[in-house]
């Protein structure tokens, strides 16, 4: 490792975070579902698919900036929204600067751990997430803070199930960090002492309550609260979508579609934008890699919608995959978590650096001038390689 914490890929600022966080707190980065399927092939289908590079003719400098959901990025890498960061003191603020500071937008998770106000305050291209969480009145509410915070958009997530078994084993996530729940932890974390070591440098202990899911300035619940009435919510149908939208008023993402009839409802429903997209394998086990369902959705309704892609990326190769067979834009979950776990701020954008690194690489062994070039001639897709769901 050298002094400046600096590493060189995903893989290994992966395994710097499982040497760095308690084993539980790692255990939920991991997260996926049931046998993992889906999580597996996530990762696996991106190794299905080759390049076709060209030798000469390429252009010193490449053009790597886009515009999706109203803003400009510097690079068609978003973070995307994740619950409930205690890998880090600093979270979801650490991770919002680090956007900030590759010039690329952030999602915050409205089961996050910080305020949407403080991470407003550090990234004015944060974009909020949100669920379909106890009813018009309360979903509204939330809107209206987000909007008053300065969010520049909305995502909402669809794709999330009720799926808790893992056969890897699902790591133990107390409530509140009672004396009690200290004490049964106490085992793990003294194992890891530089991670209790930044949380001890500032004071406070790991947050595990939701403060956007209540109004600006009060107590959030508690992950398992706001969690409860999530579940508790009857499911939201394709109107509810239309009316949240309009609520909004705003640039608009459905997060998690992965059928072309799903892509074109959201559509219908007059929506800004979509993610092709399985919840990084945590939704419904057996749901094919997101990237299998990417060129399907993309040529059914890509001139419709502004198409995102996330689920699996872990280099700027596999983002580049992504804009060639019809994407965006892509968004990444777990590669900046291991990176903030590695190293903070420096480690998001050091995931950022070796997405936008390998990203300009693969231009440059294309022939390519520009993201915008890439088409699905620039990939190789094997027989058998796509899944078109609800065609």
């Amino acid at each position: 490792m050298s002094s400046t914490g600096w590493f060189e890929t995903v893989a290994e600022a992966q395994r710097r975070a499982e040497k760095r966080l308690p084993r539980s707190v790692y255990k939920a980065l991991l997260a996926g579902s049931e046998r993992g399927l889906t999580y597996d092939d996530n990762v696996a289908a991106f190794s299905e698919l080759g390049f076709a590079p060209h030798v000469a003719g390429g252009v010193a400098d490449r053009a790597l900036g886009t515009h999706v959901m109203g803003v400009d990025l510097a690079l068609p890498v978003i973070i995307s929204p994740t619950g409930v960061q205690a890998v880090h003191p600093e979270g979801e603020v650490a991770v919002a600067r680090a956007a900030a500071a590759r010039g690329t937008a952030v999602g915050l998770s409205s089961f996050g751990s910080f305020p949407i106000e403080d991470v407003t305050a550090v990234n004015d291209k944060t974009l909020f997430q949100i669920y379909w969480s106890g009813g018009r009145d309360v979903i509204e509410q939330r809107l209206d803070r987000a909007r008053e915070a300065g969010a520049k958009g909305v995502i909402v997530t669809l794709d999330w199930t009720f799926s808790h078994g893992r056969d890897w084993g699902s790591p133990t996530i107390p409530e509140k960090l009672t004396p009690r729940a200290m004490a049964s932890f106490a085992p793990e974390v003294v194992r890891k002492p530089r991670w209790l070591l930044d949380f001890a440098r500032t004071g406070k202990l790991p947050d595990l309550t939701t403060p956007n899911m209540a109004g600006k300035g009060e107590k959030g619940p508690t992950f398992f609260g706001a969690y409860g009435e999530w579940m508790t919510t009857p499911p939201p149908t394709w109107e509810d979508i239309a009316w949240m939208r309009e609520a909004w008023g705003g640039p608009f993402m459905v997060k998690g579609i992965s059928r072309i009839d799903d892509a074109r409802r959201a559509v219908d429903a007059g929506v800004s934008a979509i993610s092709v997209s399985t919840h990084g394998g945590n939704n419904l086990d057996g749901t094919p890699g997101a990237i299998r369902m990417l060129p399907g959705i993309a040529e059914a309704v890509g001139d419709d919608v502004e198409v995102v892609f996330d689920s699996g990326v872990r280099r700027g190769g596999d983002v580049v995959k992504a804009l060639a067979l019809g994407a965006k834009a892509v968004m990444i979950g777990r590669a900046y978590l291991w990176g903030l776990a590695a190293n903070g701020q420096a480690g998001v954008e050091n995931v950022l650096d070796i997405m936008s690194g390998g990203i300009s690489s693969a231009l440059l062994g294309l022939g390519k001038a520009s993201v915008h070039d890439l088409t699905p001639d620039d990939v190789l897709v094997p027989d058998g390689f796509r899944r078109e769901l609800g065609a």
